[in-house]
């Protein structure tokens, strides 16, 4: 590829002179002169660019151009072929990649009129690409800022001006105007003048800086691509190796945990090793004769580093995620668990206790009569009532029915103290007590809201299961109002739900009715 390089220049002078000798024959001097001019800057500046940058395509793209500035003069139909490579060279300086969907399309469509010969000789369709060529470099320079920007103000010039050029050779053919001569010479000179500028800035400016900022924009952008492939892209090496150090094995892996081995001495292959405060963190493996430019190679280290110690603390985020989310669950689950003893030791403690105290007091009522006895029936009643405000709280905590029989035996028997009628489908087996008690009251309170503010006639609770979650679904056809944001009710329950690690929402139409759907994983975790 070097060696190719180097033999440009020399081809491009006789292509010039084998492409120009028919004009030279014909007497006209000055347009030879001119013509070979152009295409010959066009290649020199060319090679050289693609020898001092080869990371970038402008190089590449300014030899394409050149060398397709001759072809017109072999095949007519080729006259506008070099306008595909240097409209590129203009909307995607100073990469050489199209960074946009716009520029995308617009380099595509540029590519096929130059292709298209009697498509290019429209004048109304080139009055269009130029207007569609000065859009897009504006937007490109729009979309920069910073050292990008600063970069890209060549670009914008000669970009407007190749658009202005362009135009105004539509318009004067369009008009009638006998301006041909002066229109072409205006147009090498607009072409030849637009590659001078950026080889010049591509060699002395700053577009070190605005492909690293173009790399940094395509780690927010790119979702879903490697940062391999993104540095790979950046440097213009396909063969890029990325290791990441990991401590515990004293040496360094790539993306898929495979062992990356350090290239030896005399190997054509530079090692760029990335570090921070706390030691390594990765080293890039690239061509040492592709990428000879220093300052990007440091430019991209330090973007990778920002991006790899960026990916370290969004793993820490996650892993600081995950433990709150068990831990609210753990908490979750503990309660229940008290809750299901304090429960338990009721039924077995006082309410035991308070039923032998009932029978003792049955059959000392039958032995008392008088004054006695009535005073012993009004023992009898608060004691009644005292063993029913027991088992209401024993309830609250958790429904004896509930750890008997799960959700099949209790949200029935909830359903029968609501005042209307309720439909069920229950069709979900025992479940972790925690999801149970979870869902048991969503229920509950769902139901007591329909009861007390709905106004409703009838109701529904649906029960399921799906893919590892629990989902629990009650609706009416009341007034609505239900709302997990306002009162301790709902938003407590949407607290419980969350902490299992699942949902819960509210849904109230517009016309009637209220719907409350909780879903909650069965085991720790939401299922993939």
């Amino acid at each position: 590829m070097h060696r190719l390089r180097y033999a440009l220049l020399p081809a491009g002078l006789v292509l010039a002179v084998v492409a120009e000798w028919q004009s030279f024959r014909a007497g006209q001097l000055t347009l030879v002169v001119v013509d070979a001019l152009v295409g010959l800057v066009l290649i020199a500046c060319g090679t050289v660019a693609w020898q001092r940058r080869p990371t970038s395509r402008s190089g590449l793209l300014m030899v394409l151009t050149g060398f397709s500035w001759f072809a017109g003069n072999f095949v007519p139909g080729a006259v506008f072929l070099h306008r595909g490579p240097l409209i590129q060279l203009l909307l995607c300086y100073p990469t050489g990649r199209p960074r946009h969907p716009l520029t995308t399309a617009t380099v595509v469509l540029a590519y096929l009129v130059a292709f298209a010969g009697p498509i290019a000789r429209n004048d109304v369709l080139t009055l269009a690409l130029a207007a569609l060529i000065a859009v897009t470099v504006a937007a490109v320079f729009r979309r920069t800022s910073g050292p990008a920007r600063r970069a890209g103000e060549p670009a914008l010039v000669a970009g407007l001006a190749y658009a202005a050029v362009l135009a105004a050779g539509s318009v004067q053919r369009l008009a009638g105007w006998d301006a041909d001569a002066g229109v072409l010479y205006a147009y090498d000179a607009v072409v030849v003048s637009a590659v001078a500028l950026l080889f010049v800035n591509l060699m002395f400016g700053r577009w070190t800086e605005a492909t690293v900022a173009d790399l940094v924009v395509g780690l927010g952008e790119r979702e879903g691509t490697s940062l391999r492939d993104q540095l790979a892209r950046a440097l213009g090496d396909p063969s890029l190796v990325v290791g990441y150090w990991i401590a515990e094995q004293g040496g360094y892996v790539d993306d898929a945990g495979r062992h990356v081995e350090l290239p030896s001495h005399g190997v054509d292959r530079s090692v760029t090793e990335i570090a921070d405060r706390a030691g390594r963190v990765a080293v890039l493996i690239h061509d040492a004769l592709a990428i000879d430019d220093l300052d990007l190679v440091d430019g991209v280290a330090s973007v990778a580093r920002l991006a790899v110690a960026n990916a370290r603390l969004q793993a820490e985020v996650r892993a600081w995620v995950d433990e709150l989310t068990a831990s609210r669950r753990r908490i979750v689950e503990a309660g229940d668990a008290q809750g299901r003893e304090l429960a338990r030791e009721l039924a077995e403690g006082p309410e035991r206790r308070l039923d032998v105290v009932a029978r003792l007091l049955d059959d000392a009522s039958g032995q008392l009569t008088g004054p006695e006895r009535d005073g012993l029936t009004e023992v009898q009643h608060a004691l009644r009532s005292a063993r029913a405000e027991l088992r209401n709280f024993a309830q609250g905590i958790r429904p004896s029915s509930l750890s008997e029989g799960g959700l099949a035996a209790a949200v029935p028997l909830l359903a029968e103290r609501v005042p209307i009628p309720v439909s069920l489908s229950v069709k979900v087996g025992r479940l972790p007590p925690a999801v149970e008690a979870a869902a048991y009251f969503v229920c509950s309170e769902a139901l007591t809201n329909v009861a007390k503010h709905a106004s409703a006639t009838s109701a529904s609770i649906v029960i399921g299961l799906r893919d590892g979650e629990v989902g629990v679904e009650i609706s009416d056809n009341g007034v609505g109002g239900a709302d997990p944001s306002h009162g301790s009710g709902l938003r407590g329950l949407s607290d419980r739900v969350e902490a299992l690690g699942g949902e819960l929402t509210v849904q109230r139409p517009e016309v009637e009715g209220t719907k409350v759907t909780a879903v909650i994983p069965t085991q720790p975790g939401r299922p993939d």
